[in-house]
This record gives C-alpha cells, sequence and structure tokens, in this order.
C-alpha cells in the first residue's frame, strides 16, 4: 500500500503462487518414484516376478535365468550375489502390485531378455568371453550330455558344506542337540510354473512302487482317494525314514502343496502333517523351500485350524535346521508371524516350535536385525516377565543379544532388570537353563556397553550373581565370573579438588548418534537427574 493509502500491483506476486505448484509437481514426482526395494539390481527397472537367491537379495526372474544361461555373476557394489538356489518373493511381488495400484499404474511387465543379455555381456571381461562358433565348435565334438539341475545344485551343497569352516558368528546359546524334532512330529500353484516342469523333467530317481501308489492317489479326482492317499504317507513317513526320501519327488511335493490349501480340514491337516515328516530328512529340506512351500506355511500359520498351525509351525522349524535356509524363510515373510504365533497361540506345540523356529532363524545375523526392527525385544521380555514361554523366549533373547542393535533395544526395554529379577526367583520356579541362559544374556549385555554397569548397579546384580557363582551349572558360574568381574573395575575419575562437577562414569550413556549424556554429580552433595530425552 503506498503512502496515499493506495494499494499498489506488484508484478512478481505471481511468484509464490508458481513456486507453490512447483513445489506440488515435485512431490508428485517422488511419490510416483518406486522404493529402491522395488527395483531389480540388474535391469534397475521394477521388478514383475521377484525371487529371492541364496544371498538373500531380491531380483527379477529372467535376470537371474540370463545371468545363468551367460555363467556369468554380475558384481554388484556391496556384494556378490549367488544365484544357486531361486525362490519366488510373492511377498515382494503383492507389495508392488498393490503399491501400482495405489498410485494407479500399470503392473510391471518382464523386461526385454535381448536388451537384458545385451547389458550383461557389456560387463563380461573381454578376456573371457567364448563366440558362439566356438560353443558350436565344442558341441559337436563332444556327445550331448543331460545335466539334472536337482542333482548338480545338491551335489555341489553337498561338497561346500563339508568343506566349509564353521561360522564365525559368535552364538551366545549352545544349540539345543537333542531338539531337532518338531513337537507335532506324531490352491494356487507357484508363479515358477516353467521351473516346476523343469524339476519334473529331470527327476533322477526311479519311482518305487510305494510312491507310484501313493502318487496315483493323490492326483486322483476322488477326495476319499487323496485321503487315503495322505493317510497312507503320513503313516509311512512317520516310521520310514528311506519312505521319507522316497516319497519327497517333486511331483507328490506339488500335489500337496495344492492340498495345504484345499477347503477339507482333513486333506489339509494329513498333508500337513506328511509335510512335516518328510522335512525331517536334512536332503529333503532344501528342495521344500525351493519348491515355494514356505507362502503356504505362513498363511496357514496365520489363519490355519488349531491343528494346521501346529503342523506348520513344526515344518517351519524343521526347515530352519537348514542353514542355507534360514536367509530364504526369513526373507519371505516368517518372522512376524512366528513371533505372533509365540505370544498369542493357544497351542502349547505351536508355541514351542515357533520360538524354536525363531531360535533357529536368530542364528542367522539379517534375521536377527530384522527381528530387531520387528519389536521382537519387548514381545519376547514380556513373555520372560509374566513367566509364560519364558524358556523358550530366553532362547532367542540370548541370540539377539550376541548384535549391538539387539542389545542396544533390550538396554532400553529394562532388559537388566527383568533378567535379575528372573534370577531372584526361587529355584522350584526357574529351571537352571532358565538361569543360566539369564546370565548368558547379562554376560551379552555387557559386552561393549557404557550403560550396563549403572543398570546393573541398580538391579543388584552383584548379589543375584554371586549367589549363581555359588550354586550354578558351570557355565552359568563362568559367566558369572566374568561380569563380577566387570562390576569391579573402576573408571579412574579426575580430582575434586575445584568442586566442580564430575561425571559419574557408572551412569554414562552413548545414545544413538554418537553423543556422550550422562548422571552429573555437583560436587559430592548433589546429584542432577539424567537427561531423559531421546529415550
Amino acid at each position: 500500500m503506498g503512502k496515499n493509502g493506495r494499494i499498489r500491483w506488484n508484478p512478481f506476486s505471481h511468484k509464490s503462487s508458481s513456486s507453490s505448484r512447483q513445489q506440488e509437481q515435485e512431490q508428485e514426482q517422488e511419490q510416483e518414484q518406486p522404493p529402491i526395494e522395488f527395483l531389480c539390481p540388474i535391469s534397475k527397472s521394477i521388478m514383475s516376478d521377484p525371487v529371492v537367491v541364496s544371498s538373500g537379495q531380491t531380483f527379477e526372474r529372467l535376470c537371474v535365468q540370463i545371468c545363468k544361461n551367460l555363467n556369468f555373476i554380475p558384481k554388484l557394489e556391496d556384494s556378490t550375489p549367488d544365484f544357486s538356489t531361486v525362490i519366488p518373493n510373492l511377498n515382494m511381488k503383492q507389495t508392488i502390485n498393490s503399491w501400482c495400484d495405489s498410485i494407479g499404474i500399470q503392473h510391471p511387465q518382464p523386461p526385454d531378455y535381448s536388451t537384458i543379455e545385451f547389458s550383461l555381456r557389456q560387463q563380461i571381461p573381454t578376456e573371457i568371453r567364448v563366440s558362439e562358433q566356438e560353443l558350436l565348435k565344442a558341441v559337436t565334438n563332444k556327445a550331448p550330455m543331460m545335466i539334472h539341475h536337482a542333482d548338480s545344485e545338491l551335489m555341489e551343497r553337498r561338497r561346500r558344506t563339508t568343506t566349509s569352516s564353521s561360522s564365525d558368528e559368535s552364538v551366545i546359546v549352545t544349540p539345543l542337540p537333542l531338539t531337532t524334532k518338531p513337537s507335532c512330529f506324531s490352491s494356487s500353484p507357484s508363479s515358477s510354473s516353467s521351473e516346476t516342469l523343469t524339476l519334473t523333467l529331470t527327476l533322477t530317481e526311479d519311482s518305487s512302487p510305494e510312491e507310484e501308489e501313493i502318487y496315483n492317489k493323490l492326483k486322483s479326482d476322488e477326495i476319499f482317494d487323496q485321503e487315503q492317499g495322505l493317510i497312507m504317507m503320513r503313516k509311512m513317513t512317520r516310521t520310514k525314514e528311506s519312505s521319507r526320501i522316497t516319497l519327497c519327488s517333486t511331483r507328490i511335493l506339488t500335489l500337496l502343496k495344492n492340498m495345504i490349501v484345499s477347503r477339507y480340514s482333513l486333506l489339509q491337516t494329513n498333508s500337513l502333517a506328511s509335510l512335516v515328516n518328510l522335512s525331517l530328512e536334512k536332503k529333503n529340506k532344501l528342495m521344500i523351500v525351493r519348491l515355494g512351500f514356505v507362502p503356504i506355511l505362513i498363511d496357514v500359520l496365520k489363519s490355519g485350524t488349531k491343528e494346521a498351525q501346529e503342523h506348520s509351525a513344526g515344518t517351519l522349524f524343521s526347515l530352519s535346521l537348514e542353514d542355507d535356509n534360514k536367509t530364504p524363510i526369513g526373507v519371505l515373510g516368517a518372522l512376524q508371524p512366528l513371533l505372533h504365533a509365540l505370544r498369542s497361540s493357544e497351542s502349547d506345540r505351536t508355541r514351542h516350535d515357533s520360538a524354536l523356529a525363531l531360535y533357529n532363524l536368530s542364528l542367522n545375523q539379517t534375521n536377527r536385525l530384522k527381528l530387531v526392527r520387528l519389536g521382537a525385544v519387548p514381545v519376547l521380555f514380556a513373555l520372560v516377565r509374566t513367566g509364560e514361554s519364558s524358556s523358550r523366549a530366553l532362547l532367542v533373547i540370548c541370540n539377539l543379544a550376541s548384535c549391538s542393535e539387539g542389545r542396544s533395544a533390550m538396554l532400553d526395554a529394562n532388559a537388566v532388570a527383568i533378567l535379575v529379577g528372573k534370577l531372584r526367583e526361587e529355584v522350584s520356579s526357574t529351571s537352571s537353563s532358565e538361569k543360566e541362559n539369564c546370565v548368558a544374556a547379562l554376560c551379552a549385555l555387557s559386552h561393549e556397553s557404557m550403560r550396563f554397569k549403572g543398570l546393573a548397579k541398580e538391579a543388584r546384580v552383584v548379589e543375584v550373581l554371586k549367589d549363581v557363582e555359588e550354586r550354578g551349572t558351570e557355565r552359568a558360574r563362568e559367566k558369572a565370573r566374568k561380569i563380577l568381574q566387570l562390576m569391579r573395575e573402576r573408571v579412574p575419575e579426575e580430582d575434586e579438588e575445584d568442586g566442580e562437577g564430575t561425571v559419574d562414569w557408572d551412569r554414562v550413556v552413548i545414545d544413538s548418534n554418537g553423543s556422550i549424556r550422562s548422571r552429573f554429580r555437583a560436587g559430592r552433595s548433589r546429584m542432577v537427574t539424567q537427561n531423559s530425552s531421546g529415550f
């Protein structure tokens, strides 16, 4: 407004509105940008058929197939992938399609084969490329040979497992040597129909009479015949180890997948029970996961009948015993349903096998981090505090305490006080193994933690550990001595002659940003409370 009261026209007043429109357009463009998790590391485009490989990464199926055809493994920014095992990632595919629907775009289509092949060929070093003429010449000089895909993978894994050294990951709890069988031991096809067909055509073992009989019953159109075939299979695989190998053929497993999702409860229950029995054989574990059973088992664990959930948890536990299955099972989304089953299932069998499955899966570093981020720590300590399934929860807690993220989450969840309180309980109410695992978890929490000592003093851990040192098991006494030694160590403090505030190092806290916060002692007369911001 001018001096005479008239409103002046500002020719640049439209800039604010145009800039706001520009910001809105930029926000819309950002919203349309797909999350990086949806992009294949090779094609750099949204995946239409995502698959999980042995190294735990997710790729476009076509890209993996082309890499196999070229016998070439591309070098990524952070790691080198392992394409020996390919499992459909149905959860990722559903998430991508839901995201496309939410912003109103079409579902992604498979990339062009020739484009991907050309791009990968450009990455192959020149000195190791082989011309097509050389390949044709080599083929004409040698008789054709059929390579059985399933056999070659299994044999390669067997050779690799016998020569590889043990994992260098530090595990707090010793594995349970006798607990290798589930407590329950007593229809849409996979998106990879071509892969299933290949496995069927390359089946190497000759069909036995019992396998042929059961297969004929299972493929019958009569529900009665299917039920009889499943009952026969369940009995045979329960008592005869040889039958578990013979009957774990690709064609029978394919029929089992359809029956697990059947609306007939008897078919579903017996097919799941048979799958549990088949999974007890070590050589079957990889094959079952490879054929896409894990997503089906997860669905049953979420919404199946009580008995079906028991068998589902038992199968996941049995499959998780195989090291090569730990990453795929975690990637395919089994951790959250297993955690929910441990906390909320009405069946003791389901809770028991879910806990053991989580224990086995948490031996894997990637799964440990996922469990922490899924909020497993408060759930597990709630079970310890209430005494419900506490012994099972402690097994998983000890594994999570072996990573820094797990220790930090536990200290925030008042883990020290809960574990010390568990140790104070009467011997009759707490088993020696529970006490041993409590001490093991405390020992892990004390590792590289400046917060532990102050929290342990507040919980009066010394008097409890002295009792463990006198009357506990050998393993518990050893870890109790380590903690007591830590509690006796003193951090030298500067002279307080000038009366300035000094830091009580027993109460030092390091937050997630790496900055140090602490409770200060003003002289020797008063205590200033700790700043609780950030907790």
